[in-house]
């Protein structure tokens, strides 16, 4: 095993879940909010009230066209409890990429509450997924501390992937992640790519502090997720630059405290929920639509994502990428064109119909650009470019007719600024083409 190689397999659920904080990152001229408080017992029956984006993104509007049914997720996480009253029905076979026992029986909760948070029906008052139609596919690897209790696979990581690029599941969800390039990781999500897979992310959760991308959502082929909150702000521990792609909702979401799967605990769900309800989003507008590749799903998400007014057309943001994940908008108000199927939407570079690169394209390196430096602890950027061919999300707005407007999307839509030494500037990082 070589070095870097023994870094990545130091992979966390922390870069997953935030516990007992909530940060949101206010407009121009304001103070960024933060609401401390101990991580708390969420009474079960109390769960679904705390899913406030389902509301917001007009959930039972969705389900009336698509529950997400036809569509299988491969969650690549700490494994998956599939008997959770939530989840009974919905979870399939899947895989021990960690070759310790045999199963996919889930360590630490985290794994499970991704699988609930995408397909869960709510029964017994447990959280009910975006896409309660779809079907998961659990594939266990490891983290530090399992690893110290057991002796487990060294390419869990990328054995998953491979086997998720050669199973039927259209989507690979991967809420975990590492600080180093794995050379076997990226070539396998390459051959998930080349398979037709849509693979999504989480960036990471230390964009307060050291501001660390991860591994694999900073592959090119790779949809790197950003977490937001309530205000349809970008959450202040998410991490930020060329990294992100998309956002979806990740901050005060319950989650399964732990192994024992007897309770549920309030906090933020981090980058690793986002991730989680993205690859949702992109289940339902694919259910809806299964004819479409995985370059049409992708390129609607980004279109129909929420974005300020005052987004530059053809700009991404460094904070929320193509913006917030809007599948209301994509499947019952047709906003987004699904282009050309065989046309990446992250790198532009062409595909076959199946996915596979064309091998005389232009490949614009092995992994994404680093940003910039991040932002001082001082500054105030909620991170809003406008995307092209984005509509306006205000909330209240007559054009947008209220759709998803409870997420907040951009109250007031203002461009991306941070405030530095008493003065602001705009802040539009040049990135892959939109």
């Amino acid at each position: 095993m070589t070095a870097g190689m023994n870094q990545v397999r130091k992979r966390s659920r922390s870069y997953g879940f935030r516990r007992g904080q909530l940060f949101a990152v206010a407009v121009v001229g304001a103070s960024a909010l933060t609401m401390a408080g101990v991580t708390s017992v969420a009474v079960a029956a109390d769960t679904q009230s705390k899913q406030w984006y389902l509301d917001a993104m007009r959930a039972d509007e969705i389900w009336k066209s698509t529950t997400g049914e036809g569509i299988k997720v491969v969650v690549i996480d700490s494994g998956v409890n599939a008997s959770t009253p939530s989840l009974k029905g919905q979870v399939l076979k899947g895989l021990d990429a960690t070759e310790t026992d045999g199963t996919t029986d889930d360590f630490d909760g985290h794994g499970t509450t991704m699988a609930e948070l995408i397909a869960g029906t709510g029964a017994g008052g447990g959280l009910k997924g975006l896409a309660p139609g779809v079907k998961i596919i659990p594939m266990r690897v490891a983290d530090e501390e399992f690893e110290k209790k057991h002796k487990s696979e060294p390419l869990d990581n990328s054995n998953a992937i491979r086997a998720a690029a050669d199973g039927d599941a259209q989507i690979i969800n991967l809420s975990v992640g590492g600080e180093f390039v794995d050379s076997s990781e990226k070539e396998a999500v390459e051959y998930a790519q080349s398979k037709g897979k849509l693979i999504f992310a989480a960036v990471g959760n230390t964009g307060d502090k050291t501001n660390k991308a991860l591994y694999p959502a900073k592959y090119p082929e790779v949809v790197g997720v950003a977490a937001s909150d309530s205000e349809g702000q970008v959450a202040k521990y998410s991490v930020h630059g060329d990294v992100v792609d998309i956002a979806g909702p990740g901050s005060d979401i319950p989650y399964w405290c732990d192994e024992t799967f007897t309770k549920y605990c309030d906090g933020d769900g981090g980058t690793s929920a986002a991730t989680a309800l993205a690859s949702a989003t992109a289940a339902l507008i694919w259910s809806a639509n299964p004819d479409w590749t995985a370059n049409q799903v992708l390129r609607v998400m980004f279109e129909s994502a929420g974005r300020g007014d005052d987004w530059k057309p053809g700009t991404v943001s460094n904070y929320l990428g193509h913006g917030i994940v809007r599948p209301n908008a994509a499947i019952n108000r047709g906003i987004g064109k699904p282009g050309d199927p065989d046309i990446s939407p992250l790198t532009n570079e062409r595909t076959t119909s199946d996915g596979s690169a064309d091998a005389g394209a232009p490949s614009e390196g092995s992994a994404k650009d680093d940003a910039s430096s991040p932002p001082k602890s001082g500054a105030e950027d909620d991170g809003k470019d406008k995307g092209k061919d984005a509509d306006p999300v205000a909330a209240g707005s007559a054009e947008d007719g209220g759709d998803d407007s409870q997420l907040g999307l951009i109250l007031g839509g203002v461009a991306v600024v941070a405030v530095l030494a008493g003065g602001a500037f705009a802040v539009v990082r040049k990135r892959r083409t939109a």
